[in-house]
């Protein structure tokens, strides 16, 4: 049994073609037939049950195909870096790695030496599991363990190259490692792209059939419900009522029975993967006995408990006296974490003016050309620990903006019921519309960064107005400086909830990483080039 808070890994391939088209699809669910209701007659329907579930276990796990895919595709960018670069150092002739201490293998072709290379590199990334059904997908983990893979590899070439003296060329070295890297990268990358367009249509997904109360259900479809490319597509769900043919409130998710008929429900939907919401409504041992009636290898149980936007690092399961106990730390910040965002942020925002300073200046011109008043907006924000702060922006609103908009607030169509935005603002001039769109109004926020009032990513930076319709728990989002962007901008700008804001602007307080940063400046880069409907 795995003990994990954000659902392990999708196990099985869907059903087929045929059997979806029969199904009426839904948005969280599937319609599936009923099962028995707890204490009636089931001899008629175990043989067709039976027969559905074999027929499920005798497909072939998506899982094996998908690591397939990626060993050959591996194999392929190995060979291409490897010889790539050996023809590069050496060209077509037949070089030569010498062995000093043995006379009895003085050299031999560098053309055998890039096969072994290539062979121990194949096994380094499979002895580190990087193509674990578990980490693809979704998230860094799958790129992490092909570069500590490669790491580590090439470290230990140049211990054994030093200890039996053995004359391997440094630039041949040097040149295969970061390009070796790239290219695995690149590939599990594309890779990634094609997993995430078949998970959208519903392909290797695990079918996942939820069991305990309707409110951790109901809590945990929609998260996964919220992210379709993470690979899990409910089918049904096991509740203490178990009120056949009815539905998860507030989802389209189907009842398939009481928490005592799981495996009936397991066959009667094709799941391949039990999630165990929450354990207060199941008799006991129940837990045990739903995994010992899995097929080992082929599904899987895991619990699901109703936490969300936790990190990973922040979870650790220890067990004790036969309990897996979940431990969720609390967020910190070390001094060392602090000081590298700061000189992330300098570097950049430094780097960055400098390149941009003639859009800057043509920017300017063009706001101070177009329309009366100041080239920049001045607004009072709060920031770090509740200290206000002066935000900088180029003007993108007739002077009078402020005071207009009292009487825009009854017409407010975007935005939520605590930030105000409207998507075709009659305070926004022309030249404004272009910069909002491109988010080139907020370039003078740079100054903001260098001054350290701000971060480049961060909660959103709100209004005094705003921070005092804030619950107690909101007040969480101080704890960071706000940024020009955030998780909040990627995630959906002006047509997010207030909850889903909140929620947003906390989980990236409270599970904070450098390289989380580097994600969401890169999407934020490819949402400005290329905007959606929500930038206005």
């Amino acid at each position: 049994m795995t003990s994990n808070p954000h659902i392990d890994a999708p196990t099985e391939t869907p059903p087929n073609p045929q059997a979806r088209a029969a199904a009426p699809s839904s948005s969280l669910g599937a319609a599936v037939p009923p099962v028995a209701e707890r204490g009636t007659s089931t001899s008629s329907s175990e043989e067709p049950a039976r027969n559905e579930r074999d027929e499920a276990l005798r497909r072939t796990p998506w899982r094996r195909d998908y690591a397939a895919r990626l060993w050959f595709s591996d194999l392929f960018v190995l060979i291409w870096a490897v010889y790539g670069t050996q023809l590069l150092w050496f060209g077509w002739g037949n070089a030569q790695v010498a062995i000093r201490e043995d006379s009895r293998f003085n050299e031999f072709s560098y053309w055998a030496f890039s096969a072994v290379l290539v062979i121990a590199w194949m096994w380094a990334l499979s002895l580190i599991d990087s193509r674990d059904h578990r980490i693809i997908g979704a998230g860094p983990t799958e790129y992490v363990r092909v570069a500590r893979a490669s790491f580590t590899f090439f470290g230990a070439i140049a211990i054994l190259a030093f200890l039996f003296r053995v004359d391997v060329a440094r630039g041949y070295l040097l040149i295969t490692l970061p390009l070796g890297i790239f290219v695995l990268l690149l590939e599990r990358w594309l890779w990634r792209q094609w997993l995430i367009a078949q998970r959208l249509v519903g392909q290797y997904s695990a079918r996942v059939l939820l069991v305990g109360s309707e409110d951790s259900v109901a809590a945990v479809a929609r998260e996964l419900h919220r992210s379709p490319t993470a690979g899990y597509r409910v089918v049904g769900a096991c509740v203490p009522s178990g009120k056949i043919a009815d539905s998860i409130p507030g989802t389209s998710v189907p009842v398939m029975g009481s928490v005592d008929n799981v495996e009936l429900a397991i066959a009667a939907t094709g799941a391949d993967t039990v999630a165990v919401t929450s354990t207060d409504d199941l008799p006991t041992m129940k837990v045990k006995q739903i995994s010992w009636a899995l097929e080992a290898g082929r599904q899987h149980l895991v619990l699901a408990p109703s936490i969300a936007d936790i990190a990973g690092p922040r979870i650790h399961t220890r067990p004790v006296a036969g309990l897996p106990l979940i431990h969720v730390e609390t967020p910190k910040f070390s001094r060392g974490q602090r000081i590298a965002k700061r000189t992330m942020d300098l570097l950049i925002s430094v780097v960055g003016v400098l390149l941009i300073s003639p859009l800057l200046a043509f920017l300017a011109i063009s706001v101070r050309l177009t329309s009366e008043g100041p080239v920049l907006f001045r607004q009072e924000r709060i920031g770090l620990k509740g200290r206000e702060f002066e935000m900088l922006k180029f003007r993108s609103m007739v002077v009078n903006a402020e005071e207009l908009l009292a009487d825009l607030r009854e017409k407010q169509n975007s935005g939520n019921e605590v930030l105000f935005k409207m998507a075709d603002d009659p305070r926004v001039t022309q030249v404004g519309k272009f910069m909002r769109k491109y988010s080139l109004d907020e370039l003078p926020q740079l100054f903001n960064v260098i001054a350290g009032s701000m971060s480049l990513v961060g909660p959103r930076p709100p209004l005094s107005s705003e921070v005092a319709q804030y619950a107690e728990h909101v007040h969480r989002r101080f704890l960071m400086k706000p940024g020009i962007t955030g998780a909040w901008q990627v995630g959906g700008r002006s047509t997010l909830s207030w909850e889903d804001s909140v929620r947003l602007d906390l989980a990236y307080v409270e599970n904070w990483s450098l390289l989380g940063d580097v994600v969401i400046l890169t999407k934020t880069a490819r949402a400005a080039l290329s905007p959606g409907e929500s930038a206005h």
